[in-house]
This record gives C-alpha cells, structure tokens and sequence, in this order.
C-alpha cells in the first residue's frame, strides 16, 4: 500500500498533465473546425497507407494464382493459334488427311495446372518435381508444357506429386520439326548452358535460316504438334559431315520456371494414331 502511494506522489503530476492534454486536445480538434479538419485530413492519410500496404500485401499472396491463370489463358491461346494456322494452310494449299485429323485433335487437348515445387538445372539428369498426380489425373508419358514452350514428360507419379523428365536431361530426346520447312530430329540436351539444345539428322539440303522457329512435330503420343520448343541459334555440320547439327536456343528458361500444364494428348489421338516417338532414351533411376 506505501509502494502505491509512493507511486502516485512521484507520478501524479504526470498523469494528471496527460489526461489534461488529452483533454486539451479532445476539446481543441472537437469544437473548432479548422483544427478537427487537420486532424480529419491527417488521419485519414494514415488510414489510408496503412490500407495500401495491407492491398499490396494480399496481392502479393496471390502472385501464385495469377500466374496460374496467366499460364493456363497462354496454353489456351497457343492451342487456338495453332489450330487457326492449321485451318489456314489447309485454304493455302492441299492438306494431308494427317495434318487435317491433327489440326481437329488440337481442340481436345485436357490441361491440368501444376506448380514446380522442386527444380535443378546444373546436373547431368536433371529432374522436376510438380504438386499434382495421380488423384489429379496425371500418369506417365504425359507432356508437360509452359505458357512459354516444351518443358518435358512425366516420369514417375505419385497421388499428390509427380517427378518431371525435362529437356534438360541426357535421356530426353523430342520429336522437333522446323515451322517453315517441315524437316524434322530429336532434339537432346548437350549438358552446360541451360537455354541450349540440339536436333541432329537435318539433311544437307535443307535449306535452313537462323531465327527459325522450332516446334513439336505431333509424331508422337505425348507431344502435339505446333508446341513452341525454340529458334535457330546456329546451323552446324555433324561429326560425320553427313547432316547438320541445329543449336536450338530453348523458349523456356528453366531457371525461372514455375507454373506449367500438363498436357493429356494421348486421350485426344485414337490409340494406333502414333506411337510415342518423344521419349527417354532408358528408364534411368529416381532422383
């Protein structure tokens, strides 16, 4: 009870000054108007920071799904420009039965939306890890695509999780085709840079430009055609001299990859349309 009464004798004056001031203040801001028109502007600058921080805030929290959305509308889109440039060519010129029935299968491509939860790009074999499987419809052999281009094929799936084969392995090997000429390879990564590939086996008489646009030739089962894989970087001689070695500068920059789709072309193509000509060259063991 002294301890009290002690505190009140030293802290008195002080509180008494204080609720005087406040008060003071409450009196001030209430019943003149310049005053409470001050206080009314100040305060509502400070609410309203305080606002925009909290909006950044939320919208960065869903950078995630924005992307998501932005991946999933750049497939859709590049699904429906292909199938224009399909039709088109089919008013151009005399069109195959074959480009036809892939131009029409373009259309019932599934997509399901997946984020990278694991990558690397410095190895030998490198490997994605995706957070979608088998309880999201995902198996084996599918294709995995980015707004950006080709990313690579799933290999092994889990309920919840599946593991990637990217371009960037030493087993991956893409059927690729050059846009204006229709000559096609196997595109395999050489290790080292991450944005670099090559397609082997272009004939010497091919006639063959840098900045030519590369994309998936659709002889496949995973793969359909006209997915944006790279461009033209050099035009080589192979080791044997008896073809050309193309160095591919890969659309995708897996550094940086984070949304993708997997891509479900095996159900769109009737079962003897094609076999899987994308592939791994042998079943290498889990990362």
């Amino acid at each position: 009870m002294n301890a009290l009464a002690d505190w009140i004798r030293n802290w008195g004056h002080w509180i008494v000054f204080l609720l005087l001031e406040v008060t003071s203040l409450v009196l001030l801001f209430r019943f003149n108007n310049y005053q409470g028109s001050v206080w009314f502007t100040q305060a509502n600058m400070v609410s309203g920071t305080v606002l925009d921080w909290q909006s950044r805030l939320v919208a960065y929290t869903r950078l995630g799904e924005v992307n998501r959305q932005l991946t999933e509308t750049n497939l859709v889109l590049q699904s429906e420009v292909d199938i224009l440039r399909h039709r088109l060519a089919e008013y151009e010129h005399d069109s195959t039965l074959t480009e036809r029935t892939l131009a029409a299968q373009l259309a019932g491509v599934r997509r399901i939306p997946a984020r990278v939860i694991d990558n690397s790009i410095h190895d030998r074999d490198n490997y994605i890890t995706i957070d979608r499987g088998s309880a999201d419809g995902i198996h084996n052999e599918m294709g995995v695509v980015c707004g950006t281009g080709i990313v690579g094929i799933v290999y092994q799936t889990g309920r919840h999780y599946a593991i990637v084969l990217p371009v960037l392995n030493s087993r991956s090997s893409i059927s690729c085709r050059l846009k204006n000429t229709e000559y096609f390879g196997y595109m395999k990564w050489g290790g080292g840079n991450p944005l670099r590939a090559f397609i082997d086996d272009i004939p010497h008489h091919a006639k063959i430009r840098k900045g030519e646009w590369v994309e998936t030739s659709g002889f496949s089962s995973v793969f359909p055609p006209g997915i944006f894989v790279g461009k033209v970087k050099r035009v080589l001689n192979s080791d044997d001299g008896l073809s050309y070695q193309l160095e591919i500068g890969l659309s995708t920059d897996f550094a940086r990859l984070r949304d993708v789709a997997v891509i479900d072309w095996q159900s769109a193509i009737p079962v003897h349309a094609a076999q899987s000509a994308d592939s791994v060259s042998s079943t290498p063991s889990a990362p």
